[in-house]
């Protein structure tokens, strides 16, 4: 940032990003692009929670073997729990709503936020590896699981990590 902006904003960030804003103004801006993220994944993984559980009530449900039970039951609790951890941003900006706390809040909904991607990769992974074991055979699930994280890690991290380090390298990166 340069010296010109944080003279005039003495509570201006130190990242310097080109944008004049005070920390309370990119507390702000930060917590409502962490809140849009977070309705693209929760409504995903809501529709992933309902295709789960209607499933133990149609009628071919019974004929699973206890391998595949299991693998459900473990599907559920990822729906669960990525659910859950999605929202514990909102509920920790309930229970500190006006106690000045948007910086906090904004770090704690990028940690939560990083963590229900891990999980909903996972559960990802995890419905149609079983759709898959359910329908073909447990090596076709294998298979479709290793070659789904593949195509998920290499969109969700390697290339956000190439254009990061593309973007520290560019002559002029940080302005």
């Amino acid at each position: 940032m340069s010296d010109d902006v944080a003279a005039q904003h003495p509570t201006a960030d130190a990242i310097a990003d080109g944008r004049d804003e005070t920390q309370d103004e990119r507390a702000d801006r930060n917590w409502n692009e962490i809140l849009q993220e977070l309705r693209v994944l929760q409504t995903g993984t809501q529709i992933l929670t309902g295709f789960l559980l209607a499933l133990a009530f149609q009628s071919g449900f019974g004929d699973l073997d206890a391998a595949q039970r299991t693998f459900y039951l473990v599907l559920i609790v990822l729906a669960a729990l990525s659910a859950i951890i999605a929202l514990a941003p909102v509920a920790l900006h309930r229970a500190l709503f006006r106690h000045r706390a948007k910086r906090a809040v904004v770090a704690y909904g990028h940690a939560a936020l990083v963590t229900a991607l891990v999980t909903v990769a996972a559960l990802l992974v995890g419905v149609v590896a079983f759709v898959f074991d359910v329908v073909v055979s447990p090596d076709a699930a294998t298979t479709a699981a290793v070659v789904l994280g593949g195509v998920l890690l290499v969109l969700w991290v390697v290339i956000p990590l190439v254009l990061r380090v593309r973007r520290r390298q560019a002559p002029g990166a940080g302005r």
